[in-house]
């Protein structure tokens, strides 16, 4: 199913995978959620947000995907069936798309475990396209700027840790290095800072 097919309401079954917040706060209905993985993207904190965790002077840093071959990425995809696929795109609609600048594509989702069929699965993604798109930077710069952003939603921090710890609970055999460095890299300024 295209991606405009599922926006304009066509599915009455819709997997959606989310590999940022949605892991651990999707705030919609759904049906069930399952854990697994995506190919061919890897996950960068390379997007700016002017919105949930940070503002126009101090954007936060949050997730995108960025295309590789020989990567993949693990999260979450939420089941989403009957009135509730119509509301929960209302609803992402506005976070992800309006106030994230996210666009939306479908990909394969692979379930975490033996004999579980793939499914296409909605994801969003920003692109370098998008005005806030802020690319690639060091795990020390990355993290200055977690450290010390904070949006309508909440501290850029939370969002970091909150991602990390669901990768060590939920997928504890995967080594998101990336991710793992930004961390290390903040909780560093948060040490300096309270001891300063």
């Amino acid at each position: 199913m295209k991606p405009q097919d599922i926006v304009a309401g066509k599915a009455s079954s819709l997997w959606i995978f989310g590999y940022g917040s949605l892991v651990w706060k999707p705030d919609f209905a759904y049906r069930r959620s399952q854990v697994g993985y995506i190919q061919g993207y890897k996950r960068r904190f390379w997007h700016g947000d002017n919105f949930h965790r940070g503002n126009d002077e101090l954007p936060g840093r949050v997730v995108t995907l960025i295309e590789d071959d020989d990567a993949s990425t693990w999260g979450v995809a939420f089941e989403v069936t009957g009135a509730e696929v119509e509301e929960s795109l209302k609803y992402l609609t506005v976070r992800e798309t309006v106030r994230g600048g996210y666009v939306t594509k479908t990909v394969e989702f692979f379930p975490e475990g033996e004999k579980q069929p793939s499914v296409q699965a909605l994801v969003y993604i920003a692109t370098q396209e998008n005005a806030l798109y802020l690319g690639p930077a060091s795990p020390e710069v990355i993290g200055v700027q977690i450290a010390v952003c904070r949006g309508k939603t909440g501290h850029n921090l939370e969002y970091l840790l909150r991602l990390a710890e669901f990768m060590r609970s939920s997928c504890p055999h995967v080594e998101d290095h990336h991710l793992f460095s930004i961390e290390a890299a903040a909780l560093n300024v948060v040490s300096y800072l309270l001891a300063a």
